[in-house]
């Protein structure tokens, strides 16, 4: 879970750039990234709500691969039968 309690403290008509900043942040920090490439899912995710909405928190998944990118998508989601 990646807390966006971050970019509610900035503008409201920024909150959502604010947030994919902070996504870039956090997965730097805790993946020690050199390079950090946000899946076009993730990206819908946020923009859903519009710029003054974004969600609080969202859960996500990291991987990196051996050049030091890593890349940020959403979880698999269990499909019930």
């Amino acid at each position: 879970m990646v807390p966006l309690r971050r970019a509610f403290e900035a503008p409201k008509y920024r909150r959502t750039k604010v947030a994919i900043r902070v996504i870039r942040e956090f997965t730097t920090r805790h993946m020690k990234a050199k390079e950090v490439k946000i899946d076009k899912e993730v990206n819908l995710l946020l923009w859903s709500r519009g710029i003054t909405n974004p969600p609080r928190r969202i859960k996500l998944e990291m991987e990196r691969d051996e050049d030091g990118v890593v890349s940020v998508r959403l979880p698999p989601t269990e499909e019930s039968s």
